[in-house]
């Protein structure tokens, strides 16, 4: 038995070392810079969220923001996929109707809307991208999963106007779209516009940024 102990031990040593560096070198890792994810990842996209909260613009947007953890972007504009993890900004709504139709790889973001129609995008904690915005309040019910068919045709309005006072948040992964948003109001270029979708009940493998 003493033998085989004085022969053990330099193994034994060489294994703890081994089994020890392999558990702490990934969080170690993990824990330095800040985390950004590529437009939209390929994880489970988050359901819809409705909040059925009266209230101005303002503060529907800000209850939004507080339900996704999310806060301001901290530069003047960047792509999503350099966009840190629980941040949002605004797209301008041809600007994300070309890139949602056109399939493109990513999403250019302000940190202060360049137009009042602006839509507003929100990087979530799993880097998934939400896309917010209003609409009716019994089209709302019917955007979670459990309530819908597997496509669901959705007009979700950039601003909150009558006929669509609820904020809603939607997945950009699970979004087809095949028009350009359109101005309720054809005369004003600050008129709140309606970008018509459907809503798919899984992964759209086809929308932008997917590899």
């Amino acid at each position: 038995m003493s033998r085989i102990l004085l022969v053990l031990p330099p193994l034994v040593v060489f294994l703890l070392v081994l089994t020890v560096s392999c558990v702490l070198t990934r969080p170690l890792f993990a824990a330095s810079g800040p985390m950004t994810e590529v437009f939209p990842v390929q994880k489970a996209a988050p359901i819809a969220i409705v909040i059925e909260t009266a209230g101005s613009e303002a503060e529907l947007r800000r209850h939004m923001r507080v339900k996704n953890h999310v806060a301001e972007l901290s530069t003047g504009t960047i792509r999503f996929s350099e966009a840190p993890i629980g941040s949002f900004g605004f797209i301008a709504p041809q600007s994300l109707g070309m890139a949602l139709v056109t399939q493109s790889p990513d999403l250019e973001l302000e940190r202060v809307a360049s137009t009042f129609n602006a839509y507003e995008i929100h990087k979530v904690a799993d880097g998934n991208g939400l896309l917010v915005g209003f609409m009716s309040t019994d089209a709302a019910s019917q955007i979670f999963p459990s309530e819908r068919p597997k496509n669901l045709r959705i007009a979700l309005y950039s601003n909150s106007v009558d006929k669509a006072p609820t904020i809603v948040a939607v997945p950009l992964s699970k979004l087809m779209i095949d028009r350009m948003p359109m101005r309720l109001d054809p005369k004003k270029s600050d008129s709140p516009v309606v970008l018509d979708m459907d809503l798919l009940t899984t992964v759209n493998r086809k929308s932008p940024g997917r590899q």
